[in-house]
């Protein structure tokens, strides 16, 4: 039983998965490492003068390895939901988790899966902290979003999934600022 099963490994995933790590929540990611980040280049991402794609997958799967988070290198075949939360299978095993956060790119197929509602725009249907119609699935970067593929809005959009589930386990609204003092040694 993990807190946080994460599906898909570019900025959003990772993203939520540092997050939600970073908080003491049992984090998983699964990832088929086919993120569009390895045909990207970052100059527009605040705090990074120029890095390829392929380093920025590298330092942020670093980042979130260090706060605790596990990732699987396999692709989610499947998501229920059950009465204890769901179920995320892969061609291995199967894992449960309390909260599920969507970071598939365009492939929506989990999200249709799991009866998620979609707009107009055929993007699946999120509020402002990235959760679906289904309480405790969350979708973020380009599922919801039918144009605006940036790496810092799909990062953005992992906190902010990430951000509402420390808030729902706190039972308040949780606010993550660190101070100086705050940092871990690694």
């Amino acid at each position: 039983m993990v807190d946080v099963a994460v599906i898909g490994g570019g900025p959003a995933g990772l993203s939520a998965a540092l997050y939600a790590a970073k908080n003491d929540l049992e984090t998983v990611v699964f990832d088929t490492d086919e993120s569009w980040m390895h045909k990207a280049h970052l100059f527009n991402y605040p705090a990074v003068r120029s890095i390829s794609g392929d380093e920025f997958l590298e330092v942020t799967r670093g980042q979130v390895r260090d706060r605790g988070a596990t990732l699987q290198e396999a692709e989610v075949t499947a998501v229920e939901q059950t009465d204890d939360g769901f179920v995320v299978t892969t061609a291995a095993d199967e894992y449960t988790a309390t909260y599920v956060v969507l970071a598939t790119g365009g492939d929506r197929s989990l999200a249709d899966g799991l009866g998620c509602e979609f707009t107009d725009e055929d993007v699946v249907d999120v509020n402002v902290d990235m959760e679906t119609s289904v309480e405790d699935v969350y979708a973020t970067g380009a599922m919801g979003r039918a144009e605006k593929w940036q790496a810092v809005i799909a990062a953005g959009d992992g906190a902010a999934a990430v951000l509402d589930i420390l808030s729902k386990e706190k039972g308040e609204y949780y606010h993550d600022f660190d101070m100086p003092s705050d940092v871990p040694e690694l």
